[in-house]
């Protein structure tokens, strides 16, 4: 359900063409100026994505202890710019996911007898959709079918429209289909939320089966509504990912998300983890930027097996106008518990002089002062200007109009629409060293 977000009025979203910052009817926006020419396609100023591969690797326990060796050569000091594990957590190989699913899905939903399915397993690593990637598209009217195919699958659609308080209105699309035998199905939902805070939604959710037993799970959503603080517009994304295989051991889970204000503030991150048999991965990063120069970036990964080998790196670093730091570890654990673990930093002054340190469990440490030029991103590469650019269906929704003399109900203490949660979620607790 669509919360109250504080609106003090609705409002619209409109690009400013004569200004950096304006004021519309209580919310603040700003398109930066090198971004404007991002938008000037707009129409009329109006501002106007599945189970991935399971990818895992199978080894000997001399290849990994030989992986091990490479990995943790004391001549290597761990790159902290690095998104991919340093040690190959899971390597992709060839699922029959998608395979199995195209040729079900072409089966299922024959041309003009039913609701096309666009239904696939999710990919892993491939972060929140943009919503044309999507077609969501809702009817206008209430809709009840179904149908029978040539080839007896089956398949059905359902629309509607579903009215409450405070001016919220939630459209939906319901769609699905199985095989003749009911072994494979898969179930697609679109919808749009708003209310009369100017709260706006728009999201889907699909799964989906084969005979096999493999399963996926996904949802994604991205969001409109004012901060209660700031009083300035602010837009979020999120999509899950979630897929389990029916024959083995293996499977993973994603949690993306993205968010923006109209000053440049902004938040990303993810939540990853994987299992194929007796190996399992974990992944979790983050990037803040404030808007004004600051900005904060991390990354832990880490990996275990049954046997009781463990391993991970992790860095972290801050920065703000020039001067900041960066530090990391490198570490290891053997089945007899022997661990090992690198520690390195950097302090960056600001004047073209870095102080690097760092040790290790086997001895070797380093402590210098060298000349070097600094390098960070003050700036998302993917900003506000840019999700305002992609979001030209979310900022279209048009809520119910509000009668004269009504104004919202303003609830400052609720959360926003409540995230969607996994189906039958079994991620283990771990955590790294």
């Amino acid at each position: 359900m669509a919360a109250a977000r504080g609106f003090t009025t609705p409002f619209s979203v409109k690009l400013l063409r004569n200004s950096d910052l304006a004021s519309k009817n209580g919310m603040v926006l700003e398109i930066p100026r090198k971004k404007r020419r991002l938008l000037a396609a707009a129409a009329g100023g109006l501002v106007k994505c599945c189970c991935s591969e399971i990818r895992g690797v199978r080894r000997s326990s001399k290849n990994a202890e030989d992986c091990d060796e490479r990995l943790f050569d004391p001549n290597n000091r761990p790159n902290y710019r690095r998104r991919v594990p340093i040690m190959p957590f899971a390597s992709p190989h060839r699922s029959r996911f998608a395979s199995k699913q195209e040729k079900f899905s072409s089966r299922c939903t024959p041309r003009n007898t039913g609701p096309q399915s666009r239904d696939s397993p999710p990919k892993r690593d491939t972060g929140i959709a943009n919503e044309k990637d999507w077609g969501i598209s809702l009817q206008n009217e209430n809709v009840i079918e179904s149908g029978t195919n040539e080839d007896g699958s089956s398949w059905y659609r359902e629309s509607g429209e579903d009215l409450g308080d405070n001016g919220y209105r939630c459209r939906w699309t319901r769609m699905g289909g199985q095989s003749p035998d009911a072994t494979s199905e898969w179930k697609e939902t679109w919808w749009e939320k708003s209310d009369w805070t100017g709260y706006k939604e728009l999201g889907v959710e699909k799964s989906g089966r084969n005979a096999e037993g493999d399963s996926w799970w996904e949802t994604w959503r991205e969001v409109l509504h004012q901060d209660e603080w700031s009083n300035l517009a602010r837009i979020e994304r999120s999509a899950q990912k979630q897929a389990k295989s029916g024959t083995e051991n293996a499977g993973w889970y994603e949690n993306w998300w993205e968010k923006y204000d109209a000053k440049g503030w902004t938040e990303k991150g993810a939540h990853k983890y994987g299992r194929l048999n007796e190996q399992s991965w974990w992944e979790k990063w983050g990037e803040n930027y404030d808007g004004r120069g600051s900005i904060l970036k991390w990354t832990d990964k880490w990996a275990e097996t049954e046997l009781g080998t463990k391993w991970g790196d992790k860095w972290e670093e801050k920065f703000f106008a020039g001067i900041g730091s960066r530090q990391g570890e490198t570490w290891h654990v053997s089945p007899s518990s022997e661990r090992w673990s690198r520690t390195w930093g950097e302090e960056h002054f600001g004047n073209g002089k870095v102080h690097k340190y760092g040790k290790s469990t086997t001895g070797e440490s380093w402590d210098i002062v060298v000349d070097e030029e600094t390098y960070y991103e003050a700036e998302p590469h993917y900003g506000w200007a840019d999700v305002v650019g992609d979001s030209s269906q979310l900022l279209s929704i048009e809520p119910q109009e509000r009668p004269p003399g009504v104004f919202p109900i303003l609830d400052f203490g609720s959360s926003m629409s409540t995230p969607i949660d996994p189906p039958e979620e079994e991620e283990p607790s771990a955590s790294s060293e």
